[in-house]
């Protein structure tokens, strides 16, 4: 595994990514916190394009948990059959809406473990509701944070858990709160898996990926 990029090496890259986009934005498209949960749930091993496609229209018309009962699973289903999993996400959504209704007076709760009791969301899916909607350094690892934390060193670990610790304990604090928006938006669009544009890569002369293309 590669070796933890060190402070000095870290702040110059995040300095980088701040200076190149200062506001990082996720691209899911919401409205508020329920369609914020409803979109991140529905974009497991879906694109978020995809994502934003099958609910445009359904948000317009379901974007409560009481208004998406109403709306009720085959419809759901109806909106959302274009990505993944769609039936098993339908009924998650479903569930999820049912408790929110019952349990939290239609809201959606802001700690990590009540987001994760709610069918369909796992720690990824909280720390993406409360990254982007209540801006608490939370950190998504999806599989190109993942990738580029052990490609370029930012944060290395043998799984999911251990390259969010490694984002928690080694990236300067002033980072924290974009540093995964950054992070997957670099390796989106610049470090991506079998083609990693080295060649116009804003920490190229940082990071210790050795097979680096031109």
């Amino acid at each position: 595994m590669v070796q933890q990029c060190d402070y000095a090496t870290l702040s110059q890259m995040f300095q980088r990514f701040q200076a190149a986009n200062p506001e990082p934005q996720g691209e899911l498209h919401h409205t508020n916190a329920f369609t914020l949960l409803v979109a991140v749930a529905l974009s497991a091993q879906s694109t978020d394009v995809g994502v934003n496609r099958a609910t445009h229209d359904m948000f317009q018309i379901a974007d409560t948990p009481a208004k998406m009962l109403v709306l009720g699973e085959d419809a759901l289903i109806d909106h959302i059959k274009t990505i993944g999993l769609y039936r098993n996400k339908a009924r998650n959504v479903i569930r999820l809406c049912q408790i929110l209704v019952d349990d939290y007076d239609g809201q959606v709760p802001s700690s990590r473990a009540a987001l994760q009791s709610l069918p369909g969301v796992g720690r990824k899916t909280a720390n993406v509701v409360l990254n982007m909607w209540w801006r608490l350094p939370a950190q998504a690892v999806d599989t190109h944070i993942f990738r580029i934390g052990n490609r370029t060193g930012i944060c290395p670990g043998r799984d999911v858990n251990a390259v969010e610790r490694a984002i928690e304990d080694h990236i300067p604090a002033e980072y924290q709160l974009h540093a995964h928006h950054w992070l997957i938006l670099h390796g989106r669009y610049v470090c991506k898996a079998r083609k990693p544009m080295c060649g116009t890569c804003i920490i190229r002369d940082l990071c210790p990926f050795e097979d680096k293309n031109l």
